[in-house]
């Protein structure tokens, strides 16, 4: 997918889920545009193994395709086609989002630096302390006074920048991913060892 210089998004190749946004779910060789809300473009688009997302100009998020695990954050757990908005906290908008690559999760930071996920967390990848799948986003959890300058979402696992050069991770740690000296699964953030 990409945002092109009119702020349109374009999509294109595997779309058995719905995830090329335009309403269908048939495979496309070439770019074809995502149908977004009426009168609003894209700041950003970001790709998951099933699912897209995208910030729009005025900050809502949308996303679309694969939607079983609740990764597209509009509370439901069913396929959309078409892009449909994110339930971020009332009054909040997202400043950047991230698509899980395996792991059908969803992350971003929003306009306030506080960092949200949402869909699977078998592995406790959302960062809220739990193992129970989101369908709406839920806070990471965060050391107290700190902030989210990015995240970014792997398999399994996620990881964020915070607004003082400091990086956490949470999630699956099998092979050690998570930097933090250990192969323990973490449903909460730790610091990388730097």
């Amino acid at each position: 997918c990409a945002v092109l210089d009119n702020r349109a998004v374009y999509c294109w190749g595997y779309n058995v889920n719905g995830q090329l946004g335009d309403g269908t779910t048939t495979d496309r060789s070439t770019p074809v545009q995502v149908s977004l809300p009426s009168g609003r473009t894209a700041t950003s688009v970001t790709t998951g193994l099933y699912h897209t997302c995208a910030v729009l100009d005025n900050g809502a998020a949308y996303c679309w395709g694969k939607g079983a695990n609740g990764q597209l954050g509009d509370g439901a757990t069913s396929d959309r086609s078409t892009p449909v908005q994110v339930s971020l906290p009332s009054g909040r908008t997202a400043s950047s989002v991230s698509a899980g690559i395996q792991s059908l999760h969803t992350c971003a930071v929003l306009d306030n630096d506080a960092a949200y996920c949402w869909g699977y967390n078998g592995y406790g990848q959302l960062g809220d302390g739990t193992t129970t799948h989101r369908s709406t986003p839920v806070q990471v959890s965060l050391p107290s006074g700190r902030n989210a300058s990015s995240v970014s979402t792997g398999d399994y696992h996620t990881c964020a920048v915070l607004d003082n050069g400091d990086a956490y991770c949470w999630g699956y740690n099998s092979n050690g991913q998570l930097g933090d000296g250990t192969t323990t699964q973490r449903a909460t953030p730790v610091q990388v060892s730097l």
